[in-house]
């Protein structure tokens, strides 16, 4: 252990292939659904949206596998990402912990989004495809995306949740700037858009929905289009992990190991990225780092979700999986944190919840804000509102260090900065930020909706 504030490894270091969960899940998969049948889906469904290497990583139990020098070659020009120790928020606190994040917002796009978003472009000019779509819910996913199509010479039109489009008109920009279009979802783009806005003209949008757009403009491209997803599915999480791999030679050069292992989860990639190879040495090598999954209050699907079978879209038209869920009509308040307002979670984290391998917390808009800001005043970083929730969690237990006296180590993943939240911020020292209570007839009418899925599973 030392005093230094910053622990960086050279572009040798990064990782040379992602890690797999499949290959250390202690509880069997569950299958995968088509969203009409119910059953079992084929690689020639999902060939519909992705190329068959994706697929392949999706069912893969290899533990390690290998990143395409393209990819390293395009990681190398932010990876690998800081790991920081947060000395003057711990003076600022009191804490007798010590708190390290892992700094995501140092890559061209300011999020940890284009760990996958480059991956998923490379497979997809490999196997040839032209264009590509996908929703996005702040714009992180959507502007990393972007990004990553330019390099590769593939076209991108993105939906991006209505009240993000307005909340953050600059990431719309960025991703112009790439060259991709960009639609306010619901939008006028695809049938169920048109179908939204006809029943609620003003609708503020989710996830769900866009997902449902992306998926319908993808599907019904005759197979000139193939979609890309930013969260949820396993190659989505598996390209993440380098994050985690670079974290764990960091922790070694500050000669710690963390006790708590903290992130924000709205669909679970950057959880995921962060905790996966954390939690890869709690299954195989006996270790019991506490692993934390941070959540909106207002959109609780891990604290107060079913774990069942659901849809990943608002309109039934993507596959159903497993999962912890509100229920896929469900439609989250509109909080900042656009990024966290998914229905569903990641069916590998769900299971691992489910299981006790992951601890789950919910917490609020305004608390989350103020430990946004009291972070950025003792660090200097202001982070983005989905990342805030991490830092919540770990503000929490490091004053309950202080309260209980004891030396914990603690790492959260600042999965991006928040340079494009500004309004955000200005709501909240304006007073005008208001929590959301968890709406729980929402809840109770969109779990109605769910599949009646009768496999002996």
């Amino acid at each position: 252990m030392s005093d230094r504030t910053r622990f960086l490894l050279d572009e040798t270091k990064v990782p040379k292939a992602w890690y797999n969960i499949n290959a250390d899940m202690p509880v069997p998969p569950q299958p995968v659904l088509h969203p009409g049948t119910l059953q079992p889906v084929t690689p020639d469904f999902l060939s519909v949206l992705f190329p068959m290497s994706l697929i392949g990583q999706e069912v893969s139990k290899e533990r390690w596998i290998e990143i395409p020098e393209p990819v390293r070659e395009i990681y190398r020009l932010w990876r690998p990402t800081p790991m920081c120790r947060a000395i003057r928020l711990e003076k600022a606190l009191g804490t007798p912990a010590h708190i390290y994040y892992k700094y995501e917002g140092a890559s061209p796009v300011g999020s940890h989004k284009p760990n996958t978003a480059v991956a998923q472009a490379f497979y997809n000019k490999e196997a040839g495809t032209k264009a590509m779509t996908t929703e996005t819910g702040a714009g992180q996913w959507g502007t990393a995306l972007a990004m990553a199509c330019n390099f590769f010479n593939i076209d991108l039109e993105v939906y991006m949740v209505n009240v993000s489009y307005h909340q953050k008109p600059y990431r719309r920009v960025v991703m112009e700037n790439y060259g991709s279009k960009v639609f306010a979802s619901p939008s006028r783009q695809t049938a169920y858009g048109r179908k939204l806005l006809a029943q609620d003209p003003g609708s503020q949008g989710s996830l769900g929905i866009a997902i449902s757009e992306a998926v319908e403009a993808a599907a019904s491209s005759g197979g000139k289009k193939k979609y890309g997803i930013g969260s949820v599915l396993g190659h989505v999480l598996l390209h993440q992990t380098v994050i985690g791999l670079e974290s764990l030679e960091q922790m070694e050069l500050a000669g710690e190991y963390p006790d708590i292992v903290i992130g924000c989860a709205g669909g679970g990639s950057n959880f995921a990225g962060f905790a996966f190879p954390f939690l890869h040495r709690n299954l195989t090598q006996g270790n019991r780092t506490r692993l934390i999954a941070v959540e909106p209050a207002s959109c609780p699907s891990l604290t107060k979700g079913k774990y069942t079978f659901d849809y990943g879209d608002s309109a039934a038209m993507a596959p159903v999986v497993k999962m912890f869920t509100l229920g896929h009509t469900f439609m989250p308040p509109g909080i900042h944190a656009g990024g966290l307002r998914y229905h569903g979670m990641a069916p590998s984290i769900s299971a691992l919840v489910d299981n006790g391998n992951i601890e789950a917390r919910a917490v609020n808009q305004i608390e989350t804000f103020e430990a946004a800001v009291a972070f950025s005043r003792a660090e200097g970083v202001i982070p983005a509102p989905e990342s805030a929730h991490a830092i919540r969690a770990a503000i929490d237990e490091a004053l309950q260090c202080k309260i209980d006296g004891t030396k914990k180590v603690i790492a959260f993943n600042l999965s991006g900065h928040g340079h494009f939240d500004m309004g955000a911020y200005d709501a909240f020292h304006q007073g005008k930020l208001e929590d959301y209570a968890y709406p729980e007839s929402m809840v109770h009418e969109a779990m109605q909706h769910l599949p009646n899925v009768t496999l002996p599973v």
